[in-house]
């Protein structure tokens, strides 16, 4: 029975049922069953969630990309600095990352400056923290591994000399 096969199928499609995985795997339903909740039970699975455009909204949220660097003292890791910001409703993702800077850490709020004002009064004075690049996101072109935009087709005119 391959774990793999039903998670990458729930990472597709969230709302496919026990029996559309069943078919697509050739596994008994039950046997799905089984695998979701232990999937589940273990942690695995942390939720399901949507995957939203929030381009298509009239009420769209402010979402930014902030680079942290951080200074570690010995009696401090990353995963202190990771769990502290991590409690903030604000935070969507925060992964530790290698390269010019130690976390990424994705921001929402309903305006630039909530979300600027997060940052400045809320994660800049972590201790720890010794610099914030804050990327503002103009427009998603794809979220959760789902193209967004309207669907079309390339809409650019052909040329002919």
């Amino acid at each position: 029975m391959s774990e793999r096969e039903v998670l990458e199928l729930l990472r597709e499609n969230a709302r496919y049922s026990t029996e559309d995985i069943a078919r697509m795997t050739d596994l008994e339903e039950s046997e799905v069953e089984a695998v979701v909740e232990e999937l589940e039970s273990t942690g695995v699975v942390r939720g399901y969630r949507a995957v939203v455009d929030w381009d298509r909204l009239e009420d769209e949220k402010v979402r930014a990309e902030v680079e942290l660097n951080v200074e570690l003292d010995r009696e401090t890791n990353y995963g202190d600095v990771a769990e502290r910001l991590a409690r903030f409703p604000q935070v969507k993702a925060l992964r530790l990352v290698s390269g010019d800077y130690d976390f990424d850490m994705e921001v929402e709020g309903d305006s630039i400056r909530e979300v600027s004002m997060f940052v400045s009064e809320k994660v800049a004075p972590v201790p720890e923290i010794t610099q914030t690049v804050t990327h503002y996101v103009m427009t998603s072109y794809k979220e959760g591994g789902i193209e967004l935009g309207d669907g079309d087709e390339d809409d650019r005119l052909s040329y002919t000399p």
